[in-house]
């Protein structure tokens, strides 16, 4: 069960205590490429990384967010990528089952440890690579296609979690995840960068969420949108700077972080945060 924060600050918006998994980057490095963001010629720092991401789960914790661990596995370097191993609705968890070979062992290794833990658990029979490509809201799963994840996963994990689930189509292979284009402001509103979909999903959006936050290339190409919001507070790569300002107009609090190693790889802070929805 989710508890409205207690905090000194005052303000319209309110924002819920989440559980997030997540996995430090022990063994994060670049030495792979499948996105574009990907370059093994200028490889990583993985104490840099680990460094960054630690500010990040420290932001979680200071806001009052409680953060479990995954062991990282060597020979698993994207495994940091923690939104990406699974989705998780109401203590139900639908496994990932992952579109590169490089990153194929991970989905069994957070669906082990959710089992352990007592979760109902399904092995995907279709590829997706969890949060990555669906993004919760209170009616509705928002599912990404097009790079990582099959069309016919949308509708198992459907089955599976009994939420509505509405299909769209990233076109820019920047944007490979849905989770680096759009994220939940709340319930109930996004923010999303347009251009990263389809003609006929952008259509979906503007129908669905007519008062969305739209975000600027500029932001967008940071990976201002890999963001996690808690209703109130809204975690973001500290370069998009933009999206920053527009969401203080609408009455967000921002925190800033530094996550530009972890970024070499694709990833921002919604790509490290697996939200444990009970």
């Amino acid at each position: 069960m989710t508890l409205p924060f207690t905090t000194a600050t005052t303000g319209e918006r309110t924002g819920t205590a989440r559980h997030y998994l997540m996995c430090r980057p022990e063994f994060f490095t670049v030495s792979y490429s499948i996105n574009p963001w990907m370059d093994p010629d200028a490889g990583a720092d993985t104490a840099r990384a680990v460094q960054q991401w630690e500010s990040l789960r420290q932001a979680y914790e200071s806001l009052g967010h409680t953060v479990s661990l995954i062991d990282a596995v060597d020979g698993l370097p994207d495994m940091v990528f923690a939104a990406n191993g699974a989705l998780v609705v109401e203590g139900r968890v639908y496994g990932a089952r992952f579109a590169h070979a490089e990153r194929v062992s991970e989905g069994p290794a957070y669906l082990r440890w959710f089992a352990e833990r007592g979760f109902e658990t399904l092995e995907a029979s279709f590829t997706n690579e969890g949060e990555g490509d669906y993004l919760t809201l209170d009616e509705m799963i928002l599912a990404g296609t097009g790079f990582r994840t099959d069309v016919a996963a949308h509708m198992e994990a459907q089955e599976f979690l009994g939420r509505p689930v509405v299909t769209l189509r990233l076109v820019d292979p920047r944007f490979y995840h849905l989770d680096t284009a759009l994220f939940p402001l709340d319930g109930r509103n996004v923010a999303y960068y347009p251009e990263a979909f389809s003609a006929g999903s952008r259509k979906v959006l503007e129908r669905l969420f007519p008062d969305a936050l739209i975000a600027s290339a500029a932001d967008a190409e940071v990976l201002g949108l890999n963001a996690v919001s808690d209703g109130r507070n809204v975690v973001l790569n500290a370069e998009a700077t933009g999206l920053a300002l527009e969401l203080k107009r609408r009455g967000y609090e921002v925190v800033p972080v530094d996550l530009s190693e972890l970024r070499k790889a694709g990833g921002g802070p919604k790509c490290c945060t697996l939200e444990i929805r009970p």
